[in-house]
């Protein structure tokens, strides 16, 4: 009996109604906004998309980390349905509504937190980190924050000064906001080392911003944009150890790493360490505007009546939408489901990386893991990872690059993928690698 396959190429790629769009999008929409794969959508079901000349892709995209559950899953779909049926909008600072009280408890049941926690939402997960900042300062009463060489938080003007990766995302676009401090942070492969990392940390208090003038020290348990570069156990506990020194906040940025992705449903649960604030978005709401911060009650607590909010602020709609994605999460054992596929890619990536010197590096957690790629010894294959990433495209299989330089290679695809499906995708990513490498 013949295997159904996921993949299905029926014409070039792109073909020719995906072309006619794509000249329709350049001729009509802001050049900035550039289109990773020359391929337009028509419909998408778990982990695999398919394009309007009725190419089938496999997805290790995952709208940029935002479809742990998968494409269009039925029971997240009928949930948005049912409350777009009963109601869209009302400002919840208005009209408040039950969904944000069955969200805000289903999320925080889950947070690491011992003590007393609470949840604010919002739309994007720069938004997430602007209003974690705001609970941070004013809970401590300082201006200060600090982030991390590699970092990504966003791209709104407080979230891209955190944000460390100048090309394409902050050249000529400054100045930044004041008072954002960046040190190193550990690399297993390029360095420095965790006892390097904190080092420059504590003599950043000396030579860059005192530390009774830190409000907060924002981080991702898993670099994602820099190339998903995990933290080690020993630095997110020597951060505790630091920021509770000097009564700073201690904020996780999970924006990408949460909801399963890393074999944990946060990320930090890997370090045994308590932080203060989280922030949430992406994955939350399989794809629909929403995120969040949680955070320790006292904190979000802080700021004065009216001091955080928006008018499209935790939206009923992919309220209902995220708490059906916890639904999916718990009853498909979907954060087990990280754990089984992270292991099957690392054993076929290592084997890769056996065969082809370009292969730097293999690393991550749980599912959410990377390839980096260099020449000559550690410089950067930028062009390669591109290459890589066109061969992928051409044989059906739609992989993202990360890093600093462009030269990683990171997998986020749905949670739901099927063993077949991973086999699948993974045989062309290694024929990709082949006809590159």
């Amino acid at each position: 009996m013949a295997v159904t396959r996921a993949i299905e190429l029926k014409t070039e790629v792109p073909g020719p109604r995906s072309r006619a769009v794509l000249d329709r999008l350049a001729a009509s929409v802001a050049s900035p906004l550039a289109i990773t794969f020359p391929v337009v959508a028509a419909e998408a079901r778990g982990a695999v998309l398919t394009d309007l000349d009725g190419n089938r892709f496999i997805d290790f995209a995952g709208g940029v980390g935002c479809l742990n559950v998968g494409h269009s899953h039925p029971h997240v779909v009928e949930a948005a349905r049912e409350q777009l049926d009963r109601f869209t909008h009302t400002d919840f600072t208005v009209v408040p509504y039950e969904v944000y009280a069955t969200l805000s408890e289903r999320l925080l049941a889950l947070a690491p937190f011992e003590g007393p926690a609470k949840a604010a939402f919002f739309n994007a997960g720069t938004e997430a980190v602007e209003n974690a900042v705001k609970f941070a300062r004013a809970h401590t009463g300082r201006p200060a924050v600090i982030g991390f060489e590699g970092a990504f938080h966003g791209r709104t003007y407080l979230s891209l000064a955190l944000t460390s990766k100048t090309h394409p995302y902050k050249h000529g676009l400054g100045p930044f906001a004041p008072e954002v401090y960046r040190v190193p942070f550990p690399n297993a492969f390029r360095g420095p080392s965790t006892a390097d990392a904190l080092a420059a940390l504590r003599r950043a208090f000396s030579v860059y911003v005192a530390a009774e003038d830190v409000a907060a020290i924002v981080f991702e348990p898993v670099q994602g944009e820099g190339g998903f570069i995990p933290a080690t156990a020993e630095f997110v506990q020597g951060l505790r150890e630091i920021c509770d020194e000097h009564g700073i906040v201690l904020v996780c940025d999970e924006v990408q790493s949460g909801f399963g992705r890393t074999g944990r449903f946060f990320a930090i649960e890997h370090f045994a360490v308590e932080p203060d604030l989280i922030t949430v978005a992406k994955s939350i709401a399989m794809g629909l505007p929403l995120s969040g911060v949680l955070g320790k009650a006292e904190i979000m607590d802080a700021p004065v009546i009216g001091g955080v909010g928006g008018t499209y602020v935790g939206n009923p709609v992919a309220q209902a939408a995220a708490v059906a994605v916890l639904d999916v999460i718990e009853e498909e054992g979907l954060v087990e489901r990280s754990v089984a596929i992270g292991e099957a890619m690392r054993a076929r990536m290592e084997g890769w990386q056996s065969r082809f010197p370009q292969i730097g590096d293999v690393r991550g957690l749980g599912a959410m893991l990377a390839l980096e790629l260099v020449e000559d010894g550690l410089e950067p294959a930028t062009e390669l990872a591109s290459r890589v990433v066109e061969e992928a495209l051409q044989r059906g299989l739609l992989l993202l690059k990360a890093g600093v330089a462009g030269n990683c290679i990171r997998v986020l695809v749905p949670l739901v993928v099927g063993d077949a499906e991973l086999e699948e995708a993974l045989d062309a990513w290694e024929a990709a690698l082949e006809a590159a490498l």
